[in-house]
């Protein structure tokens, strides 16, 4: 493998979305949440929309290969009004459709916008992915990468732009760091060391309120999109 490259990963080059809608209004903060199977991105989908549902105008999109499963999950779940939900089936490596050919999902997030806004926050889901999962800026407006202790604490070191490059790593399940010995703290090292001045938060969803430190920062980039 060459690594003579000026660049660890390439800037991406997509451009954002215009920030106000068609009838001049503004439209919602999109926020892409990526990560590898089983690290915990739908049950912070979830626990974001049961903390800010009350305060904010929430939709959702999700992201499977070939099922609705993430999408049915919320539904079981009652998380958001069904109407407020969308899947969409990648057909394929779940980054192509966040990262390569958007066109479903801001599909997806525009027909949302027009059946149940004005929205304040869409969630966009992608499918379980590896460490090198982005979503294209043309999609959403921040990302969140979420990795889990259970995969070791090797995880942060290893780098990738998913965890190198999103606006926030979120390290999830720290509550079964002893049970799989896991260290937290070279973990936090790490991922110091890999994202420089980006944040990294740690949570326990099953704690009490373990949603907090994510939400808080979801609300703080909602403020700043609203500035």
């Amino acid at each position: 493998m060459h690594r003579d490259h000026d660049e660890e990963y390439p800037v991406r080059h997509a451009y954002s979305t215009p920030t106000t809608r068609a009838d001049g209004t503004r439209r919602a903060l999109r926020v892409g949440l990526g990560g590898p199977v089983g690290s915990g991105k739908t049950a912070t989908v979830a626990a974001l929309c049961r903390s800010l549902r009350d305060r904010l105008s929430i939709a959702v999109v999700t992201n499977d290969i070939y099922t609705t499963e993430d999408a049915e999950f919320l539904l079981r779940n009652a998380v958001l009004p069904p109407e407020r939900i969308a899947a969409v089936e990648t057909g394929a490596c779940p980054h192509t459709a966040i990262r390569d050919d958007i066109s479903a999902n801001l599909e997806a997030v525009e027909d949302l916008e027009d059946e149940v806004g004005p929205l304040d926050l869409v969630l966009v889901e992608s499918g379980g992915d590896n460490l090198t999962a982005t979503f294209s800026k043309a999609l959403v407006d921040a990302q969140v990468f979420v990795i889990d202790v259970a995969g070791g604490d090797k995880i942060p070191r290893k780098g990738g732009p998913g965890v190198t490059t999103a606006d926030l790593l979120v390290v999830n399940k720290t509550d079964l760091a002893p049970l799989v010995g896991a260290d937290l703290e070279v973990m936090a090292r790490d991922a110091k060391a890999q994202r420089g001045d980006l944040p990294t938060l740690f949570t326990a969803l099953t704690a009490p309120d373990g949603i907090a430190p994510v939400r808080e920062w979801v609300l703080a980039r909602l403020d700043a999109w609203r500035a």
